[in-house]
């Protein structure tokens, strides 16, 4: 059978998918619960187009001069709303305010994460908030193109493979394309995650109306909460405790590709990149207030430029830059291969989430 590159290298950026002119790559959930391109060969004409935009093996190597700094939000709410320092949507709002759409990762109705796109600033809370799964790209850099092509400010964001895949699927720049990656600790499965949400559900005898993976109204920044709300309730859980973020923070249940990540690097090509600002209360304690505050790396001189569309609304500090990353290792370093553990996937069928924590986790730790 055909293929675009290796499959444990494959990061599922989906630019293949997005640039093919026969809609020969259809993508498939292998057995782990990761999602892959495949080829129909009864359709494709062998142009080499998708692997031309494949990121992995067109990767570019960025020589830029990052500058690091700690802003947060003026504006409570939106902080508190938001998983760090409520950054993210000041930018974002400028976008639209200036007739251009943001992409970013949204939960559907059965809380599969999307990428969409928003034009509006009454729907933005529903990309705001940081989401532990791998976004389905669908037909998004296609549809950032025809905004591009049209003239539209757009501002892209994702995980840096989804930013690389986008730039690989465009071929070049544009003058009215903003692009804001993140620093990524990994995406886990999402057959461990429909799992997860079988469970909980059952657990908790409702059916979930939305979720937070980052709720800081209880206990605050550093001690978040993970958050589901149903008809009649909200159940609130310490992220050490909730037993799919203890799975995700194991590094147990990762996408192959995130235990060697290309993209982990000092050098982006983003503009921006997005973080929480992890050992600020050291760095610069008098920012720390507990209601969260962003790392913001500049990589680009419209990265730049976005700084000054917010910087009326937030409260900002420029850092040095490897002091700033130091307590984010994730920004260029990927985790350990040794931590993955395959046979979590043979047992999810048999076992519920108690039983996978007790065999995989509580286990190993003994």
């Amino acid at each position: 059978m055909q293929k675009i590159c290796n499959k444990n290298d494959c990061c599922g950026c989906l630019a293949c998918k997005n640039i093919c002119p026969k809609n020969a790559i259809y993508i498939k959930e292998d057995e782990q619960g990761f999602e892959y391109p495949k080829i129909n060969s009864q359709i494709c004409i062998n142009c080499g187009l998708c692997k031309n935009v494949c990121p992995i093996l067109n990767g570019k190597e960025e020589k830029n001069t990052p500058n690091a700094f700690a802003i947060y939000n003026k504006n409570t709410e939106i902080r508190m709303e938001s998983s760090s320092g409520g950054i993210f949507t000041e930018i974002a709002k400028q976008i639209i305010n200036d007739e251009g759409i943001v992409f970013g990762a949204i939960f559907d109705d059965k809380f599969n994460v999307l990428h969409k796109g928003i034009d509006n600033i009454e729907n933005l809370w529903k990309i705001r908030g940081s989401k532990y799964l791998q976004s389905k790209i669908g037909d998004t850099y296609k549809q950032a193109k025809k905004e591009l092509e049209n003239g539209r400010k757009v501002l892209f964001t994702g995980t840096p493979c989804q930013i690389e895949g986008l730039y690989t699927y465009l071929g070049k720049d544009y003058e009215n394309l903003y692009t804001q990656d993140l620093i990524c600790h990994g995406v886990p499965s999402a057959k461990v995650w429909r799992k997860y949400i079988e469970y909980r559900e059952k657990q908790d005898s409702g059916k979930i109306q939305k979720i937070s993976f980052r709720n800081k109204y209880n206990k605050g920044w550093n001690n978040y909460q993970t958050c589901f709300e149903y008809e009649d309730k909200q159940i609130s859980i310490d992220h050490h405790e909730d037993l799919y973020m203890r799975l995700f923070l194991s590094d147990m249940v990762l996408r192959p590709s995130c235990y060697s990540c290309k993209f982990k690097k000092k050098h982006r090509r983003s503009d921006i990149t997005l973080a929480d600002f992890w050992g600020i209360d050291e760095i610069l304690p008098k920012m720390n207030d507990e209601k969260g505050t962003s790392l913001v790396i500049v990589n680009s001189k419209k990265g730049q430029e976005l700084l000054k569309y917010i910087n009326e609304n937030v409260y900002m500090e420029k850092v040095d830059f490897e002091e700033a990353i130091f307590h984010n290792k994730s920004m260029y370093q990927s985790p350990s291969i040794e931590k993955q553990n395959l046979e979590i996937y043979h047992d999810i069928e048999r076992l519920d989430m108690d039983g996978i924590v007790k065999n995989f986790l509580e286990n190993n730790d003994k």
